[in-house]
């Protein structure tokens, strides 16, 4: 399966029974990142992280009682 990045617009080629190209096949929304754009988005996110600044905004669970 031919898949193209979206953030650098690399095309690459990925097996078609992995189960990357399973979730693109049958959810649309997710998209593809090449390795090289997603080990920089992880350094830089974990850079960010480090200097205290960063903060993410998660949803808080509500406690069910049952």
């Amino acid at each position: 399966m031919r898949v193209k990045c979206v953030i650098c617009d690399k095309i690459e080629a990925i097996e078609d029974e992995s189960f990357e190209a399973k979730r693109l096949r049958n959810r649309p929304i997710h998209t593809y990142m090449c390795k090289e754009c997603k080990t920089r988005i992880t350094e830089k996110t974990n850079a960010r992280f480090e200097t205290g600044n960063f903060r993410l905004y998660r949803t808080k669970s509500e406690e069910d009682d049952w």
